[in-house]
């Protein structure tokens, strides 16, 4: 059975990637190695859109996250943290497992994040070492104004930490035109590559929080890698093949370009937009990410779909996490996913809605999708 991966990561690997996984290793003590950590090393900047150095770490994006936690805090400190759903919760339980006080200034799953409730507590809370927050909310398709925020956060002592692991790429963002000081990301959702490698990048105003920080850390201690960074290493072994892998993809992201990308990612989206609205499904999201959509699901059936899908037509999408689980389905449009996985992924859906027994005129998802491809 042919397979469909449209969950919002992992993603699907294009060929050119997956090849490259599939080199001989060499050792990485070595001039080799060096050289191809430098050409990484100017892709990622201009992914993240910044001139500070970008580093790369063998961990999931949860890795990155504790990295931006322990390396800029000191345990009692205060923090903001704005979530809008559970990746955003996640940057909270890191910091109170370091000792870290949390002001929320949170939304409702859905809803997106306030800049002027940002500003609100930071004026409340003007001890505050931080701000952390997510661009685009993984499990529910939220898209934040990051742009908005970090003009509010950076005409205070507060640094803005931005976890950018699924919209990094797909959606635009630029780390030092919206004043961002630290970001982080991981390497399966835009990248295309399989889960193993987090990336974080850090200007001047948050190196001063690294230095005053007294957490203990060893692996997570991000001066190693400022360190071998300088050399064109990296402080512990990388997985060498993901290394391997990363180099291209960085050279396929710059070849297509970040615009164009970003376009794509925008067409893709709205498509899929029409289609869960042809089918009668209500859109989850306040303000929708260019990466995934969540439509709301009628909860007897929300599990059925998603399994049924993957079981009897080879497509997987995503369900609802938490209190969502059932509630919701959401389906990516990231990375290499093309127009073709569009139409095959929302005519299965559309099978499986009928199956299930929701009443719907056969061929309105792909109608839908064909109206908004074929303007293009």
């Amino acid at each position: 059975m042919k397979r469909y991966l449209l969950t919002p990561g992992p993603v699907t690997i294009p060929p050119e990637i997956a090849l490259k996984e599939a080199l001989p290793i060499f050792h990485h003590r070595t001039n080799e190695f060096a050289m191809v950590y430098k050409n990484i090393a100017k892709g990622l900047k201009y992914v993240f859109q910044t001139e500070n150095e970008v580093y790369v770490l063998a961990a999931s994006g949860t890795g990155a996250m504790e990295m931006a936690v322990a390396n800029l805090l000191s345990t009692g400190d205060k923090i903001i943290v704005a979530s809008c759903g559970n990746f955003g919760d996640r940057w909270a339980e890191i910091a109170r497992g370091y000792g870290i006080e949390v002001i929320s200034a949170s939304v409702r799953w859905g809803k997106t994040i306030k800049p002027v409730e940002v500003e609100r507590a930071l004026k409340e809370n003007p001890d505050v070492k931080a701000v952390y927050t997510t661009f685009t909310e993984t499990s529910t398709g939220v898209a934040n104004d990051i742009k908005a925020i970090g003009g509010i956060v950076s005409k205070t002592n507060a640094v803005l930490v931005v976890d950018a692991i699924s919209g990094l790429v797909g959606q635009e963002f630029r780390t030092d035109e919206w004043k961002v000081d630290a970001v982080i990301s991981a390497s399966q959702k835009g990248f295309m590559l399989a889960p193993g490698l987090a990336f974080i990048t850090l200007n001047g105003k948050a190196w001063k929080l690294v230095d005053a920080s007294k957490i203990p850390k060893f692996y997570f201690d991000i001066k190693k890698y400022k360190k071998f960074y300088a050399v064109g290493e990296t402080p512990f072994t990388p997985p060498l093949t993901l290394i391997t892998a990363l180099q291209e993809s960085v050279r396929l992201i710059e070849e297509r370009g970040l615009k164009n990308i970003w376009n794509d990612c925008k067409l893709l989206a709205k498509a899929t937009r029409a289609a869960m609205k042809a089918l009668g499904l209500e859109l989850f999201s306040e303000v929708p990410c260019e990466i995934v959509t969540s439509a709301s699901v009628p909860v007897d059936i929300g599990v059925k779909i998603v399994k049924t899908l993957r079981e009897k037509y080879g497509v997987s999408i995503a369900g609802g996490q938490g209190d969502l689980k059932g509630r919701i389905i959401r389906f990516a449009h990231l990375g290499c996913t093309g127009k073709a996985d569009l139409l095959a992924g929302f005519t299965c859906l559309e099978m499986v809605l009928i199956e299930l027994g929701v009443k719907i005129k056969k061929g309105k998802a792909a109608a839908a999708v064909e109206e908004i491809l074929l303007r293009t």
